[in-house]
């Protein structure tokens, strides 16, 4: 989990409560959700649920509701707790809590089993901390990869370490080829990359950028190939501006470059 002050933390809270994440794969992923893990609690009871969507105000899960569950329920004036669960690569131990909620709705999530229903709950308090800094963060990445999409971080040394990049890493794959490269700046949506040989025969052509950041799984984004450039005074190499591939950017790549530009930069609006 990350570690964030009380005051960032209210401020993600503030600016993006109300905001709703889909939890697909890649967001799973990213957060380090432990869906085997996730329960809804009434009356002392848990069952077993999935998470489909929330934001930090509420959320939507899908589990299987039959009529005695719905009278647990009714008891308790849908008065239940969702347990959410994430692994916290600091810890040894998973990190685990309560969120006291109110379901607010019901509808059948597959008509071929009406028992399968996706609950709509709502947070009766402001979630803890933990949930707050991890759903926060991926939001306000999201945010502002469309906001700051063209934003350059340039590749200073001390931009490297606060990345966590590893530079002798990297290789840009064209044509099936590997060839190694040197990050001079990465964006949201993009880097500038030196390559030894001549580029104005790669405008154009699909390539894979593979480089690692420390405590990141390698990255692997595929894009474009947009531009080239001469390196003055070196005709062995070349500058090419490679683009991206918005859809198959990781949301932990968008979050590393969030967290660098909100620390080193000035605050984004």
């Amino acid at each position: 989990m990350a570690l964030l002050t009380s005051q960032r933390i209210n401020t993600l809270y503030n600016k993006f409560k109300d905001q709703e994440i889909t939890f697909n794969k890649p967001v799973i992923k990213a957060v380090r959700l432990i869906s085997n893990e996730i329960y809804l609690k009434c009356l002392g009871n848990q069952w077993r649920c999935v998470v489909y969507s929330c934001s930090m105000m509420s959320a939507k899960i899908v589990m299987k509701v039959n009529q005695s569950i719905l009278a647990t329920f009714r008891e308790a004036n849908n008065a239940v707790s969702l347990r959410m669960c994430f692994k916290d690569q600091d810890k040894s131990v998973p990190v685990s809590f309560f969120i006291t909620s109110k379901i607010t709705g019901f509808n059948p999530y597959s008509q071929a089993d009406t028992n399968l229903q996706i609950i709509t709950i709502s947070f009766t308090n402001q979630p803890p901390e933990d949930f707050v800094s991890t759903i926060g963060l991926l939001i306000e990445a999201n945010t502002n990869a469309k906001n700051r999409a063209e934003d350059r971080i340039l590749l200073t040394p001390d931009a490297i370490k606060s990345l966590g990049l590893i530079p002798k890493k990297a290789t840009l794959v064209v044509t099936g080829i590997p060839r190694a490269c040197i990050l001079r700046d990465l964006s949201f949506t993009g880097s500038k990359i030196i390559i030894s040989g001549i580029g104005k025969f790669l405008v154009n052509k699909p390539a894979i950028l593979n480089f690692e950041m420390e405590d990141l799984p390698p990255f692997s984004i595929s894009g474009t190939i947009l531009r080239y450039d001469e390196v003055e005074g070196r005709k062995d190499l070349s500058t090419l501006g490679f683009k991206f591939d918005e859809k198959l950017i990781p949301i932990e790549y968008k979050m590393r470059v969030n967290e660098y530009l909100v620390k080193k930069q000035k605050p984004i609006p």
